[in-house]
């Protein structure tokens, strides 16, 4: 594990984070696949001290992808995630219009991005992705652990 996320955690008791569910007019949902665990995953991250959940969400967004969200974001559900130390949770919110911009190249955190279509979701995608994507598409009500 990279040395930020291991020094984010002591520092703070509790962490929150923060993903987005990102699809666009072409009914691709934005992934990408960190440097620091397997798998494919919505875009997000880390809120920061004195940032809204929402405002990390857009960041999030840029910051990963590229994409810029133009319209509003609505709370798709708040989770606990006990994977990460017992004391994580995460925001996630749905982009209701995306404008999808050239996917960057590898970076320090992200090895990958991909726009990838919702009847084609990347076999290694993580459990939790391919459940807040079904729960979006499909209109089912979210549970509370990521």
């Amino acid at each position: 594990m990279p040395l930020a996320p291991l020094v984010r955690r002591v520092r703070h008791g509790m962490t929150l984070g923060v993903r987005v569910i990102a699809i666009d007019s072409e009914d691709r949902v934005l992934l990408v696949r960190h440097t620091y665990a397997p798998g494919w995953h919505l875009p997000g991250g880390g809120v920061d001290i004195g940032e809204s959940a929402e405002e990390a969400a857009r960041r999030e967004l840029r910051e990963e992808t590229r994409a810029e969200i133009t319209g509003p974001l609505t709370l798709h559900g708040f989770f606990f995630n006990a994977a990460v130390g017992g004391r994580d949770y995460v925001a996630c919110y749905r982009a209701g219009d995306v404008q999808l911009n050239p996917l960057p190249g590898p970076t320090y955190e992200i090895a990958e991005v991909a726009a990838c279509p919702l009847h084609a979701l990347p076999a290694d995608t993580t459990p939790a992705t391919r459940r807040r994507i079904a729960e979006a598409v499909n209109g089912d009500v979210p549970g509370d652990c990521w």
